[in-house]
């Protein structure tokens, strides 16, 4: 060891620092190491980054150890995402080791959930339980932006009237990407015709999922005006949000990001509030957005035809390059 006077960056005031040659720190001990290893574990799965974790497997050939060979990332991303728990395999095409693989993808997961931008994530409509006339189908409601300001501001979807006031209705979409995070669902409920009041639900509620069958969805639900819902296996349910009676974009934000496996959204909407001249309880709904962070094509999962293995598969090379290229990930501005 040996003493180096510099000046500081603030004050360029001298300084002494301590120098540390490569025999110094052969002959220093580990404190990681000299500690029973569940201990060991212990200290290190209290990280909550996965980029600390990164850091921490860097330091010592016995911490790589133990951060890889436990799996501390792939816990990690489990512990806060739990909708992760249904993936069976990481495939990595780039990598043959499959610790090190899974530690690989599970770290640069999280920093992409947690880290991309966000985005509008729905791509199309699937389904709607019931369409009032042909012109007013579900199509109408995934317009956006300055678009739905001037060409879709008289479309909209409208239910089938029904004579009870707690009848609900479900809109199923499908999302930009088979796997995805959201964060946020906004919904603007409206008028059906003018002079008529507010065709709103009484509360809504969420699921996310995938098909039991990808062949099933071959089908035009939305020509044929059928009901998808129990086409689809839904890994995920919001808690139940009261809706107001109101002519705008209402946000509904989720408690925590939802990591969809599947890419497919069910709008649930539960009860009634308003009749029409027919003395019927209708719902009409103008405008739905998911907000979140689409994950391909870094990442994207593979189901098995009974839908029993889950695999994630993560590029790590265009993950590489987006970093290089980029230089970050964190920012949020959301993306049209």
């Amino acid at each position: 060891m040996q003493k180096v006077s510099v000046r500081s960056v603030q004050d360029h005031q001298p300084v002494t620092m301590q120098v540390y040659s490569r025999r110094d720190l052969e002959g220093m001990h580990d404190f990681l190491e000299r500690l029973e290893p569940d201990m060991a574990l212990k200290i290190l799965t209290c990280l909550d980054d996965s980029a600390d974790l990164v850091r921490a497997s860097a330091v010592s050939r016995y911490w790589q150890k133990v951060v890889v060979s436990n799996g501390l990332c792939k816990q990690l991303c489990m512990r806060t995402f739990p909708q992760l728990g249904s993936i069976t395999r990481v495939v990595e095409p780039s990598h043959d080791n499959l610790g090190k693989s899974e530690h690989r993808a599970y770290a640069s997961l999280f920093r992409a959930i947690t880290a991309f931008p966000l985005t509008f994530c729905i791509a199309d409509p699937v389904s709607a339980s019931s369409t009032g006339y042909p012109k007013d189908s579900i199509k109408n409601t995934i317009c956006r932006g300055s678009y739905f300001k001037t060409i879709c501001r008289g479309s909209y979807w409208l239910s089938r009237g029904s004579d009870d006031p707690d009848a609900p209705e479900t809109l199923i979409y499908n999302l930009s990407a088979n796997f995805c995070v959201v964060t946020e669902i906004n919904l603007h409920l409206r008028k059906g015709w003018s002079g008529y009041p507010i065709y709103s639900s009484r509360f809504v509620r969420f699921r996310m999922g995938h098909p039991k069958s990808w062949k099933d969805l071959n089908y035009d639900f939305i020509k044929a005006q059928e009901c998808a819902d129990d086409k689809f296996i839904w890994t995920y349910m919001s808690p139940v949000f009261p809706v107001a009676q109101e002519n705008l974009l209402q946000k509904f934000r989720l408690p925590a990001p939802v990591v969809c496996i599947g890419g497919y959204l069910q709008i649930e909407l539960l009860g009634r509030v308003s009749k029409s001249s027919d003395d019927k309880y209708y719902i009409c709904v103008a405008q739905v957005e998911a907000i979140g962070r689409t994950l391909s094509p870094l990442f994207s999962v593979a189901f098995s035809e009974s839908s029993d293995d889950v695999h994630l598969k993560y590029d790590a090379e265009e993950f590489g390059y987006i970093l290089s290229t980029c230089g970050s990930i964190s920012g949020v501005q959301l993306q049209h």
